[in-house]
């Protein structure tokens, strides 16, 4: 059998034990459902390679928000720090909150967390992780901005270790961190698997490894940030990657995304 249709038929079987999970999951309810500040205009982001693949999603999501004529994309001061392949506890959040060291003029708005993918199948990630939001939610509230968490996806075949139930056991631990400090938690991973519910033949994910995103898939990311950031809904935004994304598909993908940030937040 060749090897895409091999890894095509192991995905639509995954795909469909994970759309039965969907109404198995049990996801604590946010109790941050905005931030403070309506139209932050300094974000920085801080995770690993799942921010940055497809052009970087702080680069979309400014491009979004100048679309939708919520500023000036000149004004839009976004910056993202990553580490290939690192968990949140790797950054030394100190030196990001500096704005100076990062060539911006003012303190971030807003700090968003994006945790390692681990998170979902590791037995000590869990607690470092929720111990580093905690302690990194402090400092930037000290600096004077607003914590966010990256809610990342679930893995999907061929990845070895893909579940059709990680992505409730992610949205439990991002959720549950999020409450603990008072912080926004973006549903990405929730708007992926909703994705993948409304069309399981579609691929958010690299073929090669079921773990990084795709184009698709940092757009959808994107438009989810954009959603929860913002409080604006993603549909009919214009921006489609300078037509390098299908006008159809960048509809379904900023549906998918409002239609989870509506039902995550109950607003």
């Amino acid at each position: 059998m060749p090897i895409r249709s091999s890894l095509l038929g192991a995905f639509a079987a995954f795909a469909m034990g994970l759309v039965a999970s969907v109404s198995a999951a049990q996801t604590s309810a946010p109790t941050v459902k905005h931030l403070t500040n309506p139209n932050p205009t300094h974000l920085l982001f801080v995770g690993n390679s799942y921010l940055y693949y497809g052009d970087s999603v702080h680069n979309h999501v400014r491009r979004m928000v100048a679309a939708a004529g919520l500023g000036d994309e000149s004004d839009l001061k976004y910056k993202s720090v990553t580490i290939s392949g690192g968990a949140l506890s790797d950054h030394v959040i100190d030196s990001y909150i500096l704005n100076d060291r990062l060539r911006v003029k003012k303190p971030f708005d807003v700090v968003i967390l994006q945790g390692g993918s681990a998170l979902g199948w590791s037995k000590k990630r869990p607690a470092e992780f929720k111990a580093t939001v905690a302690e990194f939610a402090a400092k930037i509230k000290a600096a004077g901005g607003e914590t966010a968490l990256y809610m990342t996806h679930a893995y999907v075949p061929p990845h070895k270790r893909a579940d059709p139930g990680m992505t409730a056991v992610l949205a439990k631990e991002y959720t549950e961190a999020g409450n603990a400090v008072g912080a926004l938690v973006i549903p990405v991973g929730l708007a992926f698997e909703e994705a993948y519910k409304q069309r399981p033949d579609l691929m958010l994910h690299k073929s090669f490894d079921g773990s990084h995103p795709d184009l698709i898939g940092t757009y959808l990311a994107a438009a989810t940030v954009f959603a929860s950031i913002y409080g604006k809904s993603p549909v009919g935004n214009s921006y489609d990657y300078y037509g390098k994304i299908d006008k159809d598909m960048a509809h379904f993908l900023q549906e998918v995304a409002q239609k989870t940030v509506t039902a995550y937040y109950g607003r």
